[in-house]
C-alpha cells in the first residue's frame, strides 16, 4: 500500500473519484497475500494490483458500480472454476477485499493520516473488519494504529472514539516486526517502521549494498571522505550523501534505535576509526567487512582505547551471510540478507559472539 498512496493523494487532493481495493484475508493458494492493494479509477484504468485473473477484473467492476458515491463493501472470491488466474489455474483458496469508494469525508481523512506516516517512515498498524458477524463489529469497519497503539483515527466505526477489545486484543507491537494477521474477522495489516542504513564506504560494495537496500525498504545515508564516491549517479536512490572525514562526520551524525550502521571503508584504518565512533552509539546493528585478522586487530586497538570487550561482542564482523560470494554483488547480497534478517527476525546468520570465539577474543 505504501507505494500506491502518493497518488491516491494525488487524486484525493484534485477531487478525481478513486476506490481503493485491498486484500484483507486470504486462506489456501492464492496469487497475492493480505496488504496487496490497487486504486480503481473512474475511466478504468488502475495502480497496484491483487493477481489479476477473474478477481482483479471483478473488484475492478465492483469498484467502478460505487465508485461515485456508493458504499465500501467485503467481497468475498473462492478461487474456483470461477476465479482462477490468467493462465487458467485454479488456486483453490479464499480471498477477501474491501472496495472503499472513500465516499465519507472520514474515510479520506484516514488515508492522509496514513500516507503522513508512510512519507515519514513511522510504522503503524490498521485494524480493517472483514467479517462483521465472527467480530460483533461493523464490517468495513477501519481503525488505525501509531507504532505506539493509539487509535489515531477510524472509519465506519460508530461513535465511539477508543478501539473495541475484541480489536486491540490482536494489536501486536511493532517492534516484533508482524507481519499481517487475520483473527476472528479482522485484518491487522502492520506498515512497519523503516530503518535507516548507513554506509560508510561508497566504494564499490557500498554502491551494491545501496542500490540493494533501497529496494528492500531501508532509507539509505552513505559517508565517504571522497566527494566524487557519494555523487547521486553513484547513490541515486539514497536519502542522503555525506562527504566528509570520519572523524568529522560520524561523531555528529543522527543515529537512532532504528539505525543499520554498515562499514565497509577502504582501508584497515579507516574502518577502525568509523567502528569507534559507532559502536557505543545506540544503532539496531553494527556491522564491518573484513578478514577475521583484520577484525581481530580493530578489535585489539579498541579494547586498549577503552572499548569495552562486552560492547564488541555485538559487532557483527565479519558481516554478512556465509553464501561463498566471490564477486560484489554476491558480497552485498550476503550482507542485505544478514541486515533483513536481523530486521524481520531480531537474529542475524552468524551469532556475534561465535565469531569472536573464532578469532580468539
Amino acid at each position: 500500500m505504501r507505494e500506491l498512496l502518493p497518488q491516491l493523494m494525488s487524486n484525493l487532493e484534485s477531487g478525481r473519484p478513486v476506490a481503493v481495493c485491498r486484500l484483507v484475508e486470504t486462506r489456501g493458494s492464492t496469487p497475492q497475500k493480505a496488504g496487496a492493494a490497487m486504486l480503481v479509477f473512474a475511466d478504468g484504468s488502475q495502480a497496484g494490483t491483487l493477481g489479476g485473473g477473474c478477481v482483479e477484473a471483478e473488484v475492478k467492476r465492483r469498484s467502478l458500480a460505487i465508485i461515485s458515491g456508493g458504499n465500501a463493501e467485503i467481497a468475498t472470491f473462492q478461487l474456483d472454476d470461477d476465479y482462477g488466474w490468467d493462465d487458467g489455474l485454479i488456486c483453490g483458496g479464499r480471498m477477501q477485499v474491501i472496495i472503499d469508494p472513500l465516499s465519507e469525508p472520514s474515510a479520506r481523512d484516514y488515508y492522509r493520516r496514513l500516507h503522513e506516516l508512510a512519507s515519514s517512515g513511522r510504522g503503524c498498524t490498521e485494524a480493517i473488519v472483514f467479517d462483521g458477524e465472527t467480530s460483533a463489529l461493523m464490517a468495513s469497519a477501519c481503525y488505525l494504529f501509531d507504532a505506539d497503539g493509539e487509535l489515531l483515527v477510524q472509519v465506519r466505526a460508530g461513535e465511539d472514539s477508543e478501539a473495541p477489545i475484541a480489536i486491540r486484543e490482536n494489536l501486536r507491537p511493532l517492534v516484533e516486526r508482524p507481519k499481517p494477521l487475520a483473527a476472528h474477522g479482522v485484518a491487522y495489516l502492520p506498515l512497519l517502521e523503516r530503518c535507516r542504513l548507513v554506509i560508510v564506504g561508497g566504494g564499490h560494495v557500498g554502491q551494491a549494498v545501496g542500490h540493494l537496500a533501497a529496494d528492500l525498504d531501508f532509507d539509505v545515508w552513505v559517508v565517504d571522505d571522497r566527494a566524487e564516491y557519494v555523487t547521486e549517479e553513484r547513490f541515486p536512490h539514497a536519502e542522503r550523501r555525506i562527504s566528509g572525514t570520519i572523524g568529522d562526520v560520524l561523531p555528529g551524525l543522527e543515529i537512532t534505535p532504528s539505525t543499520y550502521c554498515l562499514i565497509v571503508t577502504r582501508g584497515h584504518n579507516h574502518d577502525e576509526e568509523a567502528l569507534y565512533h559507532l559502536v557505543n552509539r545506540g544503532a539496531r546493528y553494527v556491522g564491518m567487512i573484513g578478514s577475521k585478522r583484520k577484525i581481530k586487530l580493530i578489535f585489539d586497538d579498541l579494547r586498549a582505547e577503552g572499548i569495552a570487550a562486552e560492547t564488541l561482542r555485538e559487532v557483527y564482523a565479519p558481516v554478512g551471510l556465509d553464501i561463498g560470494s566471490q564477486t560484489v554483488m554476491e558480497i552485498a547480497v550476503s550482507i542485505l540478507a544478514e541486515l533483513v534478517a536481523h530486521r524481520n527476525l531480531g537474529i542475524a546468520g552468524h551469532h556475534t559472539r561465535e565469531r569472536l570465539i573464532a578469532h580468539g577474543l
